[in-house]
């Protein structure tokens, strides 16, 4: 039979344990993390401002189609009963 290889210890078993329940937080120091809460807050603006820019989009379409429509797609959504007026 074989013998099992032993692997050599890494950096993160060699450290305490009490360093193993540090946060990613705790780890960088405070220039990285207000950097990277700056970038994140950036981030949030520009997915929401392309958000608002594709719903005035839509919205300009839809405008657009209302207003190019024909004497005959207006007569066809039309919900009144011709028939009733004779």
């Amino acid at each position: 039979m074989k013998k099992k290889k032993t692997k050599p210890l890494t950096e993160a078993s060699k450290r305490p344990s009490q360093e193993k329940g540090a946060s990613l937080a705790d780890l960088l120091n405070d220039q990285v993390t207000d950097q990277l809460k700056k970038l994140k807050k950036d981030k949030e603006q520009e997915y929401r401002q392309k958000q608002e820019e594709e719903t005035a989009r839509r919205i300009f379409e839809a405008q657009q189609r209302e207003k190019n429509k024909s004497f005959e797609e207006l007569l066809q959504e039309s919900n009144l009963d011709w028939k009733k007026f004779k």
